[in-house]
């Protein structure tokens, strides 16, 4: 009964969310107040930057694919926010429906290069991430543009900034999100699909899987994701900024990565890479915390990356 309990996919899960306990422990032990309320949450909120970007690579990674397109999606999408909607209340449905449309279709346009043309998913992604990164600077004039220097609406911010019972808005968005793609991953025709094609793409179309259908949407998912995180970015900043998408690659891949999430596709869980998120976000504040430099962190990151893929394969050996 404890082994089907705690399969390996949940035992990921509960190594994640474990890691990231000790870790606020650690952190309160050199910085006190590290752990409290106000510290959890400002650490959640950061991790949940982190956590939606992961939620498209983690629909992507489940079929085996990587989207290296992240960090101008995501740019872009916050400077078409800002520049869309010109820091008006009014403007900003319009402008979010454009900017997240705009993340959609650059997805999609990378699951049809990768679906349709049969380019590897790290050449197609990775040349999108070029063609965002000109068509944003050019169309931004590098951000010298008029309205490049405009503020969020108000409404974007205080998504960030208020709070509702006492949690931050953006968490709860957060929440929404993670019920909602658990129960896409979990409880859907579409998520088995998902996990059907991660485990074997041509055994799922000759099991009537539109193989294609369900690459090309999940790359607009990731896609959507990117962008919406640019949007939750400009509202917690209060404008754009070119360099705003660069972190989130690498931390994006790492939280699906520590959160268990088998990184050839075809197992794991949404909620894992939200305790990834977590954790990568309190391994980072303890960082900090010890002064540590940044090529001191991204050395740590890379040994815990790598350190975890070993342990990871070693346990799928031993099945």
């Amino acid at each position: 009964m404890m082994r089907s309990l705690f399969t390996q996919e949940r035992r990921r899960i509960l190594y994640a969310f474990v890691a990231g306990i000790i870790l606020f422990a650690i952190g309160q032990a050199v910085r006190p107040g590290f752990a409290s309320l106000d510290g959890i949450r400002s650490i959640l909120i950061v991790a949940s930057f982190v956590g939606l970007v992961a939620a498209g690579q983690t629909f992507v990674i489940l079929i085996g694919g990587i989207d290296l397109s992240v960090p101008w999606v995501l740019n872009a999408g916050a400077i078409l926010m800002v520049t869309s909607s010109l820091g008006s209340d009014a403007r900003a449905i319009p402008a979010l429906a454009l900017t997240l449309g705009m993340g959609a279709l650059v997805g999609a346009c990378n699951g049809a290069g990768i679906a349709l043309l049969g380019i590897p998913a790290v050449v197609m992604t990775l040349a999108m991430n070029g063609i965002m990164q000109g068509l944003t600077l050019g169309l931004s004039g590098g951000m010298t543009c008029t309205n490049c220097g405009a503020y969020a609406p108000p409404v974007v911010q205080a998504a960030v900034h208020l709070r509702m019972l006492g949690v931050p808005i953006v968490l709860w968005i957060w929440l929404v999100i993670i019920i909602a793609v658990s129960f896409v991953l979990g409880m859907t025709r579409f998520g088995r699909a998902t996990y059907t094609v991660g485990n074997n793409a041509r055994a799922s179309h000759l099991a009537g899987v539109n193989v294609s259908a369900v690459t090309i949407v999940l790359y607009a998912l990731s896609g959507f994701f990117a962008s919406m995180a640019g949007i939750m970015l400009v509202g917690f900043g209060g404008q754009a900024a070119l360099s705003m998408g660069d972190p989130y690659l690498f931390q994006s891949i790492a939280a699906v990565v520590i959160g268990g999430v088998y990184i050839l596709g075809g197992r794991g869980h949404y909620l894992g890479s939200v305790a990834g998120a977590i954790s990568l976000t309190v391994l980072v504040s303890v960082l900090l915390a010890f002064n540590m430099p940044d090529y001191g962190r991204s050395i740590i990151y890379g040994v815990v990356i790598l350190a975890l893929l070993l342990l990871y394969g070693r346990e799928e050996d031993s099945l």
